[in-house]
């Protein structure tokens, strides 16, 4: 196992991984022959947006999960890192492994072994072309000791109740607080994704569909989340109404 340095800042950077295996239903019918997040915004696929960010700002480790239409996403993958040198983007096949898409933490507990002990994890099919993935912010992470540290952003209309509380001390709550909404932008350690917190075996070779949410909600109650208000430009492109409004606005 590779040591962490002394200064966590002087440590080398993080692998991201960007979860790309949804179906898209609700963006039907624009989805049944294009992958949602190849679909184009503002003269590029969706999740080309978060590529571009992670890689100028040195984290040039990709991982991305696949299941519809992913053979679309692995040829994309491998012409963009062709067109970006040093960077590496690695795929987890589960439509191919597995028949299915196993979701967010079962997605995510598929791929550890690709991904290490400290990562990013956010969605290809977010737009949220202003927030930092910042060295920084993984130095503080790595020194925290906590499990997660999510964003959260103001409640967009399409969700006015909100996902997560956050109180003054920087923690996100799963009852209580003034909640808002989950940006799908996390640092993870790998430990949330081992017993006791999961139950899945790591490397999830049974195939374990699961979400994210329960597991970060428990990690919660343990006050081992924290989380910081982002109010950047961010919109969930999930329904082919804002993918039109987000490209006439741009």
């Amino acid at each position: 196992m590779t040591r962490l340095a002394a200064d966590p800042s002087a440590a080398p950077p993080i692998p991201a991984m960007i979860l790309a295996a949804g179906r898209g239903m609700r963006m039907r019918p624009l989805t049944d022959e294009t992958p949602k997040p190849l679909l184009a915004v503002r003269g590029q696929p969706l999740m080309q947006w978060p590529m571009e960010a992670l890689a100028a700002a040195g984290f040039r480790h990709l991982v991305v999960n696949t299941a519809w239409l992913g053979e679309q996403i692995d040829a994309f993958c491998t012409q963009w890192s062709t067109q970006h040198p040093g960077t590496h983007v690695a795929l987890s096949h589960e439509g191919q492994d597995f028949g299915y898409a196993l979701e967010t933490a079962g997605g995510i507990a598929r791929a550890l072994p690709l991904l290490g002990e400290v990562f990013w994890v956010l969605a290809g099919d977010v737009y949220a072309p202003g927030f930092e993935f910042s060295a920084d912010s993984v130095a503080r992470f790595r020194a925290s000791g906590q499990l997660a540290h999510i964003w959260l952003v103001p409640n967009p209309p399409h969700n006015p109740r909100g996902d997560f509380g956050l109180n003054e001390h920087g923690l996100a709550l799963n009852q209580g607080g003034t909640r808002h909404t989950y940006s799908t932008i996390g640092l993870y350690r790998r430990e949330l994704f081992e017993a006791p917190w999961c139950e899945i075996v790591p490397g999830n070779p049974q195939g374990t569909a699961e979400p994210l949410a329960p597991l970060l909600r428990r990690a919660m109650d343990a006050g081992r989340v924290s989380a910081g208000l982002y109010t950047g430009p961010w919109i969930d492109v999930g329904t082919p109404e804002r993918l039109t409004e987000l490209n006439a606005a741009g």
